[in-house]
């Protein structure tokens, strides 16, 4: 954005910060905001799935114009995964499709597998995704019982640890590229291990520099009267961007 249009810039254009509740979707919360402030324009710079609960920038006003920028950085994230029982949309909220004994999954071959999987790779997107496919999004036809083909993406994982293992929880950190499906990790883990996981837990820590320890819970913002000292404005934010 250029220096010119910064100077003509108003108090709501920027980037509001957000601790996501678990339970409403991305766009829930910027229908809230856009409600509650009466702002025209807002959205918002990567979306959480319902159960996820973290960072997640909103977008008011001129800030709209940046999404690409914010959308295109790196994310951290961390999460629980729960070995032995599969489901169909890879996550806690989806239908048990399959369970098996994980008894004798040990630490260590938990984080050989988190190993495994640093650097360049392909990952399939799950069925239960926003990923249009002929201009239908993944998710409807899952809900009908379909499977269709979908082509696989370039993703990079720079971190993946294991932070606690707590049979059959494993709890982990991973920073990663966009576009990367943190439950897909968990569920082709479980594939590996021959036992089946499920992500039951996601939080997104940080988003490149923005980090979730600046972020208000909805609940505050949407008790406050105004938004104009939450807002980081596009001049500070954009260096955090570069």
């Amino acid at each position: 954005m250029a220096s010119s249009s910064l100077s003509s810039l108003g108090p709501l254009d920027g980037l509001l910060l957000v601790d996501k509740p678990s339970g409403p979707t991305s766009h829930d919360i910027v229908a809230q905001i856009r409600r509650r402030f009466r702002i025209p324009k807002v959205g918002h710079g990567g979306t959480l799935d319902p159960m996820a609960t973290g960072l997640l920038v909103i977008l008011l006003g001129k800030g709209t114009k940046i999404s690409d920028r914010v959308m295109g950085h790196d994310k951290t994230y961390e999460g629980t995964l729960r070995l032995g029982i599969e489901t169909d949309s890879q996550d806690a909220d989806g239908q048990i499709v399959a369970e098996k004994d994980a008894a004798a999954i040990t630490a260590e071959q938990v984080a050989e597998q988190m190993n495994a999987r640093l650097g360049d790779q392909m990952q399939m997107p799950p069925m239960v995704s926003a990923i249009k496919i002929k201009g239908v999004p993944l998710y409807k036809l899952a809900r009908k019982g379909e499977t269709v083909e979908r082509p696989p993406k370039l993703i990079h994982i720079y971190r993946f640890e294991l932070l606690d293992f707590s049979p059959p929880d494993v709890r982990f950190v991973v920073e990663c590229t966009k576009g990367t499906y943190v439950r897909t990790l968990a569920h082709d883990i479980g594939q590996s291990l021959g036992a089946g996981a499920h992500l039951v837990q996601l939080r997104r820590t940080k988003i490149g520099q923005l980090d979730v320890a600046r972020a208000s819970t909805l609940d505050e913002l949407l008790a406050r009267p105004s938004l104009d000292d939450k807002v980081i404005p596009l001049s500070a934010a954009l260096p955090l961007l570069s």
